[in-house]
């Protein structure tokens, strides 16, 4: 009995880690989430103010800005302060090349890695009876 006793004592670690990851899995999702919403709200606003001055403010348009303003300091009070990503930032893993320096042209650029091979079927899984028997 001692055999099963460490096997449900080792299940029952991995059981809670796993249940640790995807609490944390869960945060960041909620995080990235609230940073849509804020880049959402922000990308609004910026197309209102923009629009105001070129001299093509729509009806209303004031109104909006201010319950978008509202609705980011809302935002700001629950999850934290907005922070604008400037718009000539680099955007990592996009592929995009920066406005300063020389794309290389010649042949010794190194090919693209090939696609990771497929899994040959799904993962098997473990199966466990009872101590019972």
């Amino acid at each position: 009995m001692g055999l099963m006793d460490k096997v449900k004592s080792q299940a029952t670690q991995l059981a809670e880690k796993a249940q640790q990851a995807g609490q944390a899995g869960q945060a960041k999702l909620a995080d990235f989430q609230g940073k849509r919403q804020a880049d959402a709200l922000l990308l609004e606003l910026g197309g209102i103010v923009y629009a105001d001055k070129m001299g093509r403010a729509e009806p209303g348009s004031d109104t909006r800005a201010a319950a978008l303003v509202s609705q980011l300091q809302a935002f700001e009070a629950e999850h934290g302060a907005v922070t604008v990503t400037k718009a000539d930032a680099p955007v990592a893993g996009t592929g995009a090349v920066p406005s300063t320096g020389s794309v290389p042209t010649s042949s010794t650029t190194a090919a693209p890695a090939p696609p990771p091979a497929a899994s040959a079927g799904p993962i098997p899984q473990a199966q466990y009876g009872s101590d019972d028997a």
